[in-house]
């Protein structure tokens, strides 16, 4: 017998779990795309993805996956046989870096690892080292999805500035918009890249590039731009069709009209303060469990980890059978373990990946958390008391 049947609950990260709100939004008739509603809706929807942004700078938007949004950053700003300094933390990075070397831009890569965060001190040591200034741009994952780590941005800017750098920053957020706080303007981004199917609480399908006026001056140089991936029609349109450059994704703008929506009414510090609330009982749980077994989070500084979503290793094969269990008879998946092994090699099956982003709220986190349990029970495996009562404490003093 299976208990899976109900509602099923994706704790992947990414797409996350969409509202019914969006869902509802989207369930229309198709829109006039010339006129009307749906490009006044459009307009008025810039100011809310600015903010969600902390910037006042540009946005563009692509319908695209995360991966396009990197090949639009790349493409607007550089040229062939341009150099990038990439510091990866997880897959992500690496996957931008490759995107980079098919437009036949030269990716170096400061790699620190799957466990840990992005070393300051050795990027201001390879950055003042580069005094005929070779990289046009530093690229680094706010919070790889892989690893879950989460990046000092505020510090990465320090570093670059303090080593009089003109190199662009440009952050992959990804994972972390409108989960961890992030702050463009504050932080000092040159640019920025987004995806609509996370904490943006919308079907995978828009991508975001954000960008101030000193990576637009690099668009002017950049021989690496196509129409397509060009952001300035996008960013300043002169008609609809422009924002798109061609036909509107329209029924993901309903839906992104109503996340945002969502967020406004949370409002954003709200919004950054549940996830941090409900990360916090995840991580409660997974420690009381590992004190009595193998289970261990991936990032062992709670200050380094993203709160959006946590990497686990349980050993192989637990982590496969794990989520195999509580697909099949608890109706809940488990994010794999991306990155953290290759998927030929027995390793892979010791990771798994609990989201914890977007819409959710202590109920799905705390049942989530319970049918985990309920599979380390069923399953024999090794772990250790407390962990429901502990991540109930946490979710009892918001």
């Amino acid at each position: 017998m299976s208990l899976a049947h109900g509602r099923h609950y994706l704790a992947i990260p990414g797409p996350s779990v969409m509202p019914d709100r969006v869902l509802a939004a989207m369930h229309r008739a198709a829109p006039n795309i010339y006129s009307g509603a749906l490009p006044d809706m459009v307009d008025g929807m810039i100011p809310d993805l600015k903010a969600v942004a902390r910037t006042v700078h540009n946005v563009a938007i692509y319908i695209a996956n995360g991966h396009g949004t990197w090949e639009a950053a790349l493409s607007n700003t550089h040229s062939r046989g341009d150099r990038v300094l990439v510091l990866a933390t997880g897959r992500f990075a690496i996957g931008w870096s490759e995107m980079a070397a098919g437009l036949g831009i030269k990716a170096e890569i400061l790699d620190f690892g799957k466990s840990g965060d992005v070393d300051v001190a050795r990027v201001a040591e390879v950055l003042r080292a580069d005094t005929a200034h070779r990289y046009k741009s530093v690229l680094v994952v706010h919070v790889d999805t892989s690893s879950s780590v989460k990046n000092d941005i505020p510090a990465i800017r320090a570093a670059i500035t303090a080593a009089g750098h003109p190199a662009l920053l440009m952050v992959d957020c990804i994972a972390s918009l409108a989960c961890d706080r992030f702050e463009m303007d504050a932080w000092g981004v040159d640019l920025m890249v987004a995806a609509c199917q996370k904490g943006l609480m919308t079907p995978p399908g828009l991508g975001f590039v954000y960008f101030n006026d000193k990576a637009d001056a690099a668009r002017g140089r950049a021989d690496c731009v196509t129409r397509y991936w060009d952001w300035r029609l996008r960013a300043a349109p002169q008609d609809f069709y422009q924002y798109f450059d061609g036909t509107a994704p329209t029924h993901h703008l309903y839906g992104l009209r109503e996340a945002l929506d969502m967020i406004a009414e949370e409002r954003l510090e709200n919004v950054w303060a549940r996830h941090e609330k409900l990360a916090a009982a995840v991580w409660a749980a997974l420690q009381a469990w590992g004190d009595g077994g193998p289970v261990r989070m991936n990032i062992a500084d709670p200050a380094k980890r993203s709160a959006a979503v946590t990497s686990v290793q349980i050993g192989a094969p637990q982590g496969t059978e794990l989520r195999d269990w509580l697909t099949e008879k608890a109706g809940v998946t488990l994010g794999i373990g991306l990155g953290m092994a290759e998927s030929d090699d027995p390793a892979w099956h010791g990771f798994f990946r609990i989201a914890h982003m977007g819409h959710v709220n202590s109920h799905m986190v705390l049942g989530a958390l319970g049918a985990i349990e309920s599979g380390l029970i069923a399953l024999d495996i090794p772990h250790g008391p407390g962990a429901l009562s502990a991540a109930a404490r946490i979710c009892a003093t918001a």
